[in-house]
């Protein structure tokens, strides 16, 4: 299991463009992919569930991922992240 922590810096959050990006993202890597804001936590690859964690500009999440090849999705997961979000 890796993780990374990550504060959103997109000025409108994770709304509906860059939450389908993350999505699709995610559906091309070889791991589960969990996305938590707090107490709540989602499968990274359903769009209505990551769009419903509500996450704002500043709010700081945490990405898990689990199985497949962790280190090298979790790098290019952090880049997306670092590019759109």
């Amino acid at each position: 299991m890796k993780h990374f922590v990550y504060t959103i810096r997109d000025p409108l959050g994770i709304h509906a463009r860059p939450a389908g990006l993350l999505v699709k993202a995610v559906k091309d890597l070889d791991s589960k992919v969990t996305l938590q804001k707090g107490d709540q936590s989602t499968s990274a690859d359903r769009l209505l569930s990551v769009m419903g964690l509500g996450i704002r500009s500043g709010d700081t999440v945490t990405v898990t991922l689990e199985g497949g090849d962790e280190e090298a999705n979790a790098s290019r997961l952090l880049e997306f992240f670092e590019k759109n979000l």
